[in-house]
């Protein structure tokens, strides 16, 4: 006689989890195809923020004096900020809906269509306003993309990662913007060094955006080879998603949201500082050689990823909060360095600045890729993290070179300084108002 067995529903669930893990890539894997999706991506966009900061207000905008050209460069910069939430939404809807994988997969095809595009555009003295028009439209389409990148890249990493190593594992989508970035000034740096001045702004500046296609398909053939997130699985396995995940996200979630789009301000502040703002005013204004300016950002990016996984053991050993808050406190005092250290044109002093800016960026950024996720439940953390995370993106990032661009011409480099300093301050305080996950609501957010 057959032996009955009764399964319930928990069971039943239980060992179908054990199923899809048996089956799921290794942590390897995993951690490598968190970090190769938001290295691709980050590079697709750093390549537009070098190109803003160098040729961009040359190519696509009517002749003006340089700053007005700077100005609008930056301008277009900032939509993709913009455009950014809007992705986080999107894809965090279907993120949370359907499965991280598929999700990432899309967000990686927008982006990189958006990039090639942009490679692809006629000049302003080609076809006038609408190079510009198409130029801003393309650029969305850029923000579209990223949105929905750090989110989804993120919770691949958390949500398979082993007890007690969140913060190791949440490091690796944060190693991405180092190394997307490090490519990105290279590919800039090469061509500056091997192209006329004539060469690299008629043709050259878009060879980086062509590379970005075979990048993406690289991208997009690691992560087809993903399995779904076994905290997600078990979502999808109870029939706990939601049927619109950012309705139920800020009727119940709206102030972790709001902390945690402040609480990136510093990160995403010191960066774009340091790396367009100070690009453009130290070879405009300073006079400095496109090359050594560019050797100095690939220098000072070292600091960014070397200390993105120390960063990261220590939130790990110690907590988020406390390696976030000191992290802070240093950037507030950084910012008092900009003036004294940019306004003496030595360029080892300037490396300086770049040097403990980026690695400032590195500090508080590692811990964010655990430290975001954990304030939300899984039915809703692909769209909260990624709104939070890009809503910081418009407040910290957007318009920094702008509103730094505008500073320097009004009262000097010592307000941009103030600036950075004020925007360390403001995600300090709110780290401190944010809550601190307990380990029992933390292990039933993350299965």
């Amino acid at each position: 006689m057959p032996m009955r067995v009764n399964l319930t529903p928990l069971k039943i669930i239980s060992i179908n989890m054990k199923i899809l893990q048996s089956s799921s890539p290794s942590t390897t894997h995993i951690a490598f195809a968190s970090f190769i999706g938001t290295a691709i991506e980050f590079y697709d966009f750093y390549i537009y923020a070098m190109a803003s900061a160098l040729v961009i207000g040359q190519v696509f905008f009517p002749a003006s004096d340089p700053a007005a050209q700077a100005l609008n460069a930056f301008l277009t910069f900032g939509i993709a900020f913009i455009a950014r939430p809007f992705g986080a939404i999107l894809f965090g809807h279907f993120g949370d809906r359907i499965g991280r994988k598929a999700t990432l997969a899309a967000s990686l095809l927008v982006m990189g269509i958006s990039t090639l595009l942009i490679g692809c555009l006629p000049s302003y003295e080609s076809i006038g306003t609408w190079a510009a028009i198409l130029l801003c439209l393309l650029r969305f389409g850029q923000g579209i993309g990223l949105g929905g990148e750090w989110g989804g890249a993120a919770l691949l990493a958390t949500e398979n990662a082993p007890a007690n190593k969140r913060g190791w594992f949440g490091m690796f989508p944060q190693l991405g913007p180092s190394v997307g970035f490090l490519l990105a000034t290279l590919s800039f740096l090469v061509l500056t060094l091997y192209l006329s001045d004539e060469a690299f702004k008629s043709w050259g500046w878009r060879i980086p955006f062509f590379a970005s296609a075979l990048l993406v398909l690289v991208g997009l053939y690691v992560r087809f080879k993903l399995a779904e997130t076994p905290a997600f699985a078990a979502v999808l396995a109870q029939h706990h998603t939601h049927k619109a995940p950012i309705k139920s996200l800020l009727s119940t979630h709206f102030r972790p949201v709001l902390l945690g789009a402040l609480a990136m301000t510093v990160c995403y502040n010191l960066f774009y500082t340091a790396t367009v703002f100070c690009l453009s005013y130290g070879t405009l204004s300073l006079n400095i050689a496109r090359a050594d300016f560019l050797q100095m950002l690939c220098v000072a990016v070292l600091f960014m990823a070397a200390i993105t996984p120390i960063s990261a053991g220590l939130s790990d050993k110690f907590g988020r909060k406390p390696v976030l808050l000191i992290g802070c406190l240093l950037a507030i005092l950084a910012g008092f360095s900009l003036a004294p250290l940019m306004a003496s044109g030595s360029l080892w002093q300037i490396t300086l600045f770049l040097s403990i800016a980026l690695l400032l960026m590195g500090a508080t950024f590692a811990p964010m890729g655990a430290f975001l996720p954990e304030q939300f439940p899984v039915a809703v953390r692909y769209t909260g993290a990624g709104l939070s995370y890009n809503l910081g993106g418009i407040l910290g990032a957007s318009t920094a070179p702008f509103i730094s661009q505008l500073l320097v011409d009004k009262g000097g480099l010592v307000w941009v300084g103030y600036y950075v300093s004020a925007m360390a301050l403001v995600s300090l305080v709110a780290i401190v108002l944010m809550n601190k996950v307990s380990p029992f609501i933390f292990w039933l957010n993350f299965g």
